[in-house]
C-alpha cells in the first residue's frame, strides 16, 4: 500500500538528497477529504532565492487514490461500484496517474525586453526545458505581465510542467514508459496479480504482476528533483544570455 505520506517522504527525501531546498506544505479538505502537498522548491541557499528561479511541486491525493494504491483496477471497482470479474476497470491500461504539476517561475526585476525577444525567450526556454525533462509529458512557458505607467510590462517568466506517476501499474515501472496506444491484453485473477512468462509465451498474453511502488517511486522522485535541478539552470541560463544579448 502507498500512502499520501510516504509520496509527499519520497519526495522531501529525494529533494535533500539532491541538494534541491524545498519548502513543504499541508492541506486537508474537509469536504472532499482530499489531502493537498505544494512544496516551493529552489537551488541554492534562502537567502538568495529571490534572485533566482524557483519551482512550485504540488499534487492532490483523494479518496481514488487510496483505492487505487490498495488494490489497483479492483480498488476502482469496489470505489464506484460492486465487484464484477468481467468489469472494464480490471482489463485497462487506462489507470488514472498520480499527477504532479511543476510551475516554475522567475523575476524579471524591471528588465525590459522587446516584443520579439520574449517570444524568443519563451520559445528557447520550451526548448531547453524539455531537453532537461525526463519524466514530464508537457511543457508550457509563458510571460506574466504588470501595468506599470500606463503600459504592460513583462514581470515575470513562467513554466508549467506536469508529471504523471502511474504509482499503481499493472507492469510496474514499464508502466511509466507504456506507449498510451499500445494495446496490450491483461488478465486479472480476483485481486491477485502475477506474472507467468510461460503462458506469455505461448498465449501471448500480458498478466499483470505487483508492481510494488515503494521499490520504484524513490528512484522516480530522484529523477523528479533533477529534471528540476536542470530546469531551474536552464531557466537561469537563458534569461542571463537573452537578456545579455538583448542589451
Amino acid at each position: 500500500m502507498l500512502t499520501y505520506e510516504d509520496v509527499t517522504g519520497y519526495f522531501l527525501k529525494a529533494a535533500d538528497g539532491e541538494k534541491l531546498t524545498a519548502h513543504p506544505e499541508y492541506w486537508l479538505n474537509t469536504h472532499s477529504l482530499e489531502r493537498e502537498f505544494a512544496a516551493t522548491c529552489h537551488a541554492g541557499q534562502c537567502e538568495e532565492a529571490e534572485e533566482r528561479s524557483a519551482c512550485t511541486v504540488s499534487f492532490t491525493w483523494g479518496p481514488l487514490d487510496t483505492a487505487l494504491s490498495l488494490e489497483g483496477p479492483a480498488g476502482v471497482c469496489d470505489f464506484f461500484h460492486e465487484s464484477d470479474r468481467d468489469c472494464p476497470h480490471l482489463h485497462t491500461n487506462a489507470i488514472p496517474p498520480l499527477v504532479v504539476d511543476l510551475s516554475y517561475t522567475l523575476a524579471l526585476n524591471g528588465t525590459m525586453l522587446a516584443e520579439d525577444t520574449l517570444l524568443s525567450l519563451t520559445q528557447l526556454l520550451r526548448l531547453r526545458a524539455s531537453e532537461h525533462s525526463r519524466r514530464t509529458s508537457e511543457t508550457r512557458p509563458g510571460i506574466s505581465m504588470i501595468l506599470q505607467d500606463n503600459r504592460l510590462q513583462p514581470d515575470i517568466l513562467t513554466l508549467q510542467q506536469r508529471v504523471e506517476i502511474p504509482f499503481w501499474h499493472p507492469d510496474g515501472m514499464r508502466g511509466l514508459h507504456d506507449d498510451p496506444h499500445s494495446h496490450v491484453r491483461r488478465r486479472t485473477e480476483g485481486y491477485r496479480y502475477h506474472r507467468d512468462d510461460e503462458e506469455d509465451d505461448e498465449g501471448g498474453e500480458v498478466v499483470a504482476d505487483n508492481p510494488r511502488p515503494e521499490e520504484w517511486l524513490p528512484q522516480v522522485m530522484v529523477e523528479v528533483c533533477q529534471d528540476i535541478l536542470q530546469v531551474l539552470a536552464a531557466l537561469d541560463a537563458t534569461v542571463s544570455y537573452t537578456t545579455s544579448d538583448d542589451h
